[in-house]
């Protein structure tokens, strides 16, 4: 749905486009409320247009994340979109008119997904030539077609404000290709006829934009093949293999100067990916480049992305290394890039400063936030040295956020895993307070960093209202090196969910934990564990919030009611992480908690959206019935209309809470 009019940016949104602010931002005491922490932020995903003047950009209307565009010299916003079902996600700009954008959920376990959005759409800046290049997952599933076939942005191409580059499975349901888009009339070019095997992903294109480096998947394996080609008339060739379940794993990153050799993340005889050369003519491994102790550089152990090659837009050329640690690091090669790094930390201290060049080249974009102070983005001249603000994700959070505690805990295995912490801002060292654990979705996703993430906003909450909380990650999360990844395989539901119960006896080591009030949250997988936690251990635990929870495995993994059962790869990395192939099996019952509701016998809160199509209600609903059985009903059941996985809209994400909130309120007894 499309519309446009014009926003003159007066109060709340005045400070979007000020004057420069002193950096030193102010403090609040009155505490949090469930509206401040829950209502969409006022800006987020800030793009500049080729031309350096109009900023593109997604605000909150009719309840979802809509698509504006800001002109930087009158000061002016005008709305795009008017979607009250989906948020939009990723936009970006295609010359100085057109902006490109897909739809999905912005609030959601594991942060911003798809889901049964998706699709492909672009609109000039005036309003005017909308058009969908690709429909979303919805629309197919309202045709009773089930296997998805769509375009989605690769990359742009400089010069050109007609045409992109989009990956996609337009050619064949169950690989991806890329294709030469054009915009205006929906018209596609395959780009990659001749690849070398099907189930393709993850191209990489070289400056003349020729696909030159592809990986494939085995059909009903972990194996992925990776190909290289020397040229657009070359043969392709198998330059490496890996297991996605055991490693070593190899992925290629980007083309360096010579456009032969490459950067490659890999964990071959380590723990952590690092950033390697690589000679694919040779076939040969190269000297280390950059690396760090505990977290992967440039793809996960699962060979999903992470930060780490830090290339330049236009030209490709290598400037820098990035890391998601605890707290995220930048490492520059240039020095220039390095100097500009150290003057944006000394003009905005205690805070995490990035920056990318604008496609004018004349100005930065800076983004800075810290784990107490919402995102803030700023435009920065380099000539002039000015440092223009643009922009506050959430102003009326600053001075109300608690600090973000780092930790890292022991399993009972021995392993070392990261993870977070928060405290009431009152708190005094040695007190002991009721305590949630939350677990996070995937579980084979990274889903809490520094400052944002499901648990960070739960963590926050809570704290608020006086409560210690845990954010731990566990076996199988993606990002913490080979050990933590690889040891997660077969353990759902056993020594994973003992990785939660070691978060909290951490917890309890450090003295801040009541180890007679916790209760474990999450959604998601987060959902599912909390509901396992009380199957396999009552003592620990006072109560379970499960939301969006999958509660039988075999349902989750065959249904049509969701999205996963016509992934025949993810069924089968699913089956890997579970630990057996055959969904029928006592293994499969034990660890579905629909099977066992007469084991649980804590206080039991439950969550669903009605539309997800990632964890479909039904099992959900199940859930609630055998606990009622077993003489446990649950002591609430929230399910919004119209809301996936995840809820988007504000009332709903408070009507929930304060029912949260009251709750936990209960079972603690405070």
């Amino acid at each position: 749905m499309l519309m446009r009019f014009e926003i003159i940016i007066l109060a709340a949104t005045a400070a979007l486009l000020g004057s420069f602010p002193n950096t030193v931002f102010a403090q609040a005491d009155a505490p949090i409320t469930l509206e401040e922490l829950f209502k969409p932020p006022q800006l987020s995903g800030v793009n500049i247009s080729n031309n350096g003047r109009y900023m593109v950009t997604t605000m909150p209307l009719k309840g979802r994340m809509n698509l504006a565009v800001i002109d930087l010299e009158t000061r002016k916003a005008s709305a795009l979109t008017s979607y009250d079902d989906f948020d939009v996600l990723s936009p970006s700009w295609v010359g100085n008119e057109r902006i490109i954008y897909t739809l999905g959920q912005a609030n959601s376990p594991t942060g911003p997904g798809q889901f049964d959005g998706g699709g492909l759409f672009v609109v000039n800046r005036d309003g005017k030539e909308f058009r969908r290049l690709s429909m979303t997952v919805r629309e197919f599933r309202k045709q009773n077609q089930y296997v998805f076939r769509g375009l989605s942005l690769f990359r742009t191409i400089p010069g050109n404000e007609e045409e992109v580059i989009a990956s996609g499975n337009m050619t064949s349901a169950d690989s991806q290709d890329l294709y030469r888009l054009n915009i205006k009339t929906g018209r596609y070019i395959l780009l990659t006829q001749g690849r070398p095997a099907d189930r393709t992903s993850d191209w990489i294109m070289d400056s003349k934009l020729v696909p030159r480096v592809v990986s494939a998947n085995i059909k009903d394996t972990l194996t992925t093949v990776v190909y290289y080609r020397k040229d657009d008339k070359s043969d392709w060739y198998e330059i490496a293999r890996y297991d996605g379940g055991k490693g070593s794993t190899f992925v290629p990153l980007a083309f360096e100067s010579d456009e032969q050799s490459l950067q490659i993340a890999y964990n071959g005889g380590r723990d952590t990916m690092g950033v390697f050369h690589y000679d694919p003519i040779n076939k040969k491994i190269g000297e280390l480049i950059a690396q760090h102790p505990r977290y992967d550089m440039g793809a996960a152990a699962d060979g999903s992305s992470v930060p780490g090659v830090i290339t330049d837009s236009k030209t490709d050329k290598i400037l820098g290394y990035r890391v998601a640690a605890a707290k995220p690091e930048v490492v520059w090669l240039d020095e220039k890039y390095a100097a500009i790094q150290r003057n944006l930390d000394a003009a905005l201290p205690n805070r995490i400063n990035s920056f990318r060049r604008a496609p004018d080249g004349k100005r930065l974009i800076v983004t800075s936030s810290s784990d107490s102070s919402p995102v803030r983005w700023y435009l920065h001249d380099e000539a002039a040295k000015t440092l223009e603000p643009i922009g506050s994700s959430r102003p009326w959070l600053d001075g109300k956020l608690v600090d973000q505690g780092i930790m890292t805990f022991k399993t009972r295995d021995g392993l070392e895993i990261p993870g977070y912490y928060f405290l009431p801002k009152n708190y005094k060292p040695g007190t002991k307070l009721p305590t949630i654990v939350h677990v996070h979705g995937g579980p084979f996703a990274r889903a809490d960093f520094w400052g944002s993430g499901f648990g960070y906003r739960e963590g926050q909450l809570f704290a608020s209202r006086g409560y210690a909380v845990i954010v731990p990650n566990f076996r199988v999360t993606p990002g913490f090196g080979s050990k933590i990844y690889y040891a997660g395989f077969g353990t759902v539901g056993r020594e994973m969910s003992n990785d939660h119960e070691d978060a909290l006896k951490w917890g309890i080591e450090q003295g801040f934990v009541d180890p007679k009030n916790v209760c474990i949250s999450g959604a998601s997988y987060g959902g599912y564990a909390a509901l396992q936690a009380l199957v396999n251990n009552n003592d620990m635990w006072k109560c379970a919030v499960a939301g969006l929870a999958v509660t039988d495995y075999k349902y989750q993994l065959t249904s049509r009611d969701g999205d996963s059962a016509d992934n025949t790869a993810g069924v089968t990395y699913w089956k890997s992480v579970l630990g057996d192939t055959n969904l029928d099996s006592p293994l499969i019952k034990s660890i579905s908690p629909v099977f066992n509701a007469s084991k649980i016998k804590r206080p039991v809160f439950l969550y669903a959206g009605e539309d997800d199509i990632r964890v479909p209600i039904a099992q959900i609903s199940r859930m609630a019935r055998e606990l009622d059985r077993a003489g446990n009903p649950v002591k609430a059941f929230v399910i919004k209309e119209k809301e996936g996985h995840g809820y988007g809209k504000l009332e709903n994400n408070v009507d929930l809470y304060t029912q949260m909130l009251a709750f936990l309120k209960e079972q603690f007894g405070q």
